[in-house]
């Protein structure tokens, strides 16, 4: 029989969260029950419940950043028992047969991977994310969390960890590699954190220097203002890879200029609104603009032992439930040091 359970529901686009119930499905044969003990704020929740990105599925639970503990297991259930530490992402389900599904990146399945809120489930049911007291995933699509992250430190990198360590692993940034992050907010701390931890000389690309002395704490070798024009002179061609978690739009024949020959730009922020290019920015010097998502299942179990391995948790801000609509306000003036993790308990 499906459960009731206590969560924060945005009712429609662009209003207020606030307090209700919902269904959670019955555990199946597959499936875990996860006692959410703490999910993180993503700027994502923020533009899907205001509909920023498109029409949206109310109401709606936010939350892709969740963890928690194992409640219970299906008959079938082989990868968790009762009581271990365990992650969900962005997604919780995909088709699981075509070619991207099957070489471990669901999060490019060519059917569509499902949500963890604001989706469709195969059964044509909506999903409803972090938010809330518990939810139920099948097994394929949690992660355990390792004994070296603590719990709360450990929801934003269920996205904001995989969502920078993914593009960081696949353009080999590492030893004897120069990579600029742009932006020092949820993601961009994690980008610095984790190119750190794999070896490159990091850069932080930000409006100011107001962040600088955490961005060197947090790892960075170099800080800049792009608010200064005299940044785009001074490190014109100087890296290989450029990593963007902003979701504001930007000038992006600029930062193409920064790149060394067959040097990559990679947006993991996505702006509401498009952006312009001048094609001669990637043609001169076969540069690369490309974006990135999240990461499959195997590389988000990879990066959260990576995360343990090296003492590496998120810089949260811990907040009842009941501040979730001040931090979405918080969060659009970038307000916060550097991410927000609701402790569920409130709920």
């Amino acid at each position: 029989m499906s459960t009731t359970v206590a969560a924060y529901a945005a009712p429609s686009a662009k209003a207020p969260l606030e307090r209700t119930t919902i269904e959670r499905r019955e555990v199946g044969e597959f499936d875990v029950l996860i006692d959410i003990k703490f999910a993180g704020i993503c700027h994502s929740d923020i533009h899907q419940a205001r509909e920023g990105w498109g029409e949206a599925i109310f109401p709606m639970v936010p939350g892709h950043e969740i963890a928690g503990v194992v409640e219970a297991v299906g008959s079938g259930v082989t990868k968790f028992t009762v009581g271990d530490r365990v992650g969900v992402g962005c997604m919780v389900d995909s088709c699981r047969e075509c070619e991207n599904c099957e070489a471990g990146l669901e999060q490019y399945c060519l059917k569509g991977n499902v949500g963890t809120y604001n989706a469709l489930d195969k059964n044509g049911e909506p999903t409803y994310g972090g938010y809330s007291e518990k939810i139920v995933v099948d097994e394929a699509f949690t992660v355990r969390i390792p004994e070296g992250v603590a719990l709360d430190e450990a929801a934003p990198l269920l996205c904001a960890g995989i969502t920078t360590y993914s593009p960081l692993k696949h353009w080999n940034a590492g030893p004897g590699k120069k990579v600029a992050v742009v932006g020092l907010g949820g993601l961009g701390h994690m980008g610095v954190k984790l190119a750190h931890a794999l070896g490159a000389e990091v850069t932080v690309l930000s409006q100011s220097l107001r962040k600088q002395e955490d961005g060197l704490k947090l790892g960075a070798d170099h800080y800049y203002a792009t608010s200064d024009p005299a940044t785009f002179e001074e490190l014109r061609g100087s890296f290989d890879l450029i990593l963007s978690t902003v979701s504001a739009p930007l000038n992006l024949d600029a930062y193409l200029s920064l790149l060394k020959t067959d040097g990559a730009f990679v947006n993991v922020g996505a702006p509401e609104e498009p952006v312009a290019l001048n094609l001669f920015s990637v043609i001169a010097g076969r540069k690369t603009l490309a974006g990135s998502g999240i990461g499959g299942i195997r590389e988000t179990q990879e990066m959260l032992d990576f995360c343990a391995e090296h003492g590496l948790g998120a810089e949260i801000e811990l907040i009842r439930a009941d501040q979730i609509n001040e931090a979405y306000e918080r969060v659009l003036t970038s307000d916060v040091r550097y991410r927000f993790v609701i402790d569920t308990a409130t709920i």
